[in-house]
């Protein structure tokens, strides 16, 4: 690729031969896996995860939502913090040091994990989420499919400006590659036959991400999500709180598929002669019954309607206060994966607009 391009023009071959290279070169690459064969569910027409991959043909990018969203490379699910003995300057920080390639992040998922970088980098910061994050290469594209819970649209996370380093558009016979910074002008260059962006061709994608809003709209708030901070303003005793967690199994499931949240809980693991040990984390959930536990069996949250009021708005109204923020993309996976179909943002916010 000769000279800088913003938005560069990658051939569907080139792009294969540019997933190649990128793994000749022995990169950790992670990208999104069309798993429908392996699901259980009976008519299931798209199972997709993001794992490891080790060929272009392994990569899907004409996806619609992944069971789990990417954040999971820069939050693990488990992550092992620091070792310790009894040793005076024993404690040992376990810096991750991988560098990885996340291929294919739809912009909502981008917006999350731009929220997700403010957090953590609050102070106190959080230094392995800091280290994963500035190892961690995002390539991103522009979504075609739209999944049937989606309602990204109405949140406006359609698109993204920010926090990628690359950014396809499916056209058709090429993709538009939007170069969102130096690391990603960089990996660019070891893509096959680029060019420069024709104005056709930016106005092509302009119409192909025109054409996926739509299709989202089918789904959508009934007003806009800026109003979400005050329209819930004395919604605290509603009706719907008590009337929806009556069905809630406290699973934490809308938890653990959410691309915005990041609340975890850290333990240590002491070894049974108590000369060693390690510290840890894992994700947790305020959907769950233990979740503000305290000391002497207090909980702060102990019923479910607490709990179930308080995901809505933490999403809506809490973390806007603190980082300016609505914490809600429209991905449409904790309606998707909810079992008693509770946890739909669009549903619960757009009847207490509606005031019933």
């Amino acid at each position: 690729m000769g000279g800088d391009m913003n938005l560069a023009i990658i051939e569907k071959e080139g792009l294969r031969l540019f997933v190649a290279e990128i793994l000749r070169q022995k990169n950790t690459v992670v990208g999104v896996k069309d798993q429908s064969a392996v699901s259980s569910i009976p008519g299931d027409s798209g199972f997709y995860t993001y794992a490891p991959i080790n060929s272009p043909e392994e990569l899907t990018l004409s996806f619609d939502v992944t069971l789990i969203p990417p954040k999971k490379y820069l939050l693990p699910a488990y992550e092992q913090l620091l070792t310790f003995n009894l040793s005076p300057g024993s404690i040992k920080a376990d810096v991750p040091k991988e560098e990885l390639i996340v291929f294919g992040v739809h912009p909502y998922d981008i917006i999350a994990i731009n929220q997700m970088d403010k957090v953590f980098s609050t102070v106190p910061q959080d230094n392995h989420y800091l280290e994963r994050r500035k190892r961690t290469t995002i390539i991103g594209i522009d979504p075609v499919k739209v999944a049937p819970r989606a309602f990204w649209s109405s949140m406006g996370a359609d698109t993204v400006a920010s926090g990628f380093d690359l950014m396809l558009t499916d056209i058709g016979q090429c993709y538009v590659v939007d170069v969102g910074s130096k690391k990603g002008a960089s990996l660019l260059k070891m893509a096959p036959r680029t060019r420069e962006a024709a104005p056709a061709e930016v106005k092509e994608r302009d119409k192909v991400r025109a054409g996926a809003r739509k299709r989202c709209d089918a789904n959508r708030l009934s007003f806009s999500y800026l109003e979400l901070p005050s329209l819930l303003d004395g919604k605290e005793e509603h009706v719907i709180w008590e009337e929806k967690s009556h069905l809630c199994f406290s699973c934490g499931t809308c938890n653990l598929v959410c691309p915005t949240c990041y609340c975890f809980d850290v333990r240590d693991d002491v070894s049974i002669d108590l000369k060693k040990g390690s510290r840890y984390r894992t994700w947790d959930g305020c959907l769950l019954s233990d979740f503000a536990q305290v000391a002497g069996g207090g909980n702060f949250r102990g019923h479910r309607a607490d709990r179930y009021r308080h995901r809505f708005y933490r999403k809506g109204q809490f973390i806007y206060r603190r980082f300016g923020d609505i914490a809600c993309v429209g991905c449409g996976r904790c309606s998707a994966q909810c079992p008693s179909d509770i946890a739909d943002p669009v549903a619960v916010f757009n009847r207490l607009k509606e005031g019933i």
